[in-house]
């Protein structure tokens, strides 16, 4: 394996303080990505409860309007974990364990994310055309986050 960082197949753990400090910038730059997308989710499902068409939901849409906004809830606890953290911690700190700890949250964010999603698709898409459009436009977005966020970084780690 490659110790060029440049090169395709680096997969190196950092070594010094330099590729520490590189290594949790990124780490930050991809949370800074999805805690806004996480956010405006929650903030939406927030709202659902209060519609006038609310009540009107079947048991099963509730259900999963319900796995909807837990799983933003704990989406967005998981993303915002490092920050708090780090404030809480203080200096010194280990960055090593600092890294570890945002890029495990990070993945479980992510894997609450695409729960959350999921489920908000099924509620949409059900509520517009129930039965077989819904599930299939649902099991898409499913098959499509799953491969792109998960599978294919695991494969292209594995090789």
């Amino acid at each position: 394996m490659s110790q060029d960082p440049a090169s395709p197949g680096y997969r190196g753990k950092p070594t010094s303080e330099e590729d520490f400090d590189r290594e949790l910038d990124e780490v930050l730059s991809e949370l800074r990505v999805l805690l806004p997308g996480v956010a405006v989710l929650l903030a939406f499902l927030l709202t659902v409860p209060f519609s006038s068409r609310f009540p009107e939901l079947r048991d099963l849409d509730r259900v999963v309007y319900f796995v909807a906004f837990v799983a933003s809830a704990l989406a967005l606890v998981c993303l915002v974990g490092e920050s708090a953290y780090h404030r809480l911690r203080g200096k010194p700190y280990d960055k090593r364990l600092l890294i570890r700890t945002a890029s495990h949250e990070a993945v479980a964010g992510i894997i609450c994310l695409v729960v959350a999603l999921v489920a908000v698709v099924f509620l949409v898409s059900d509520l517009l055309f129930p039965g077989v459009v819904a599930i299939t436009v649902t099991l898409a977005v499913l098959l499509l986050a799953v491969t792109l966020w998960l599978a294919l970084p695991i494969l292209r780690r594995m090789h």
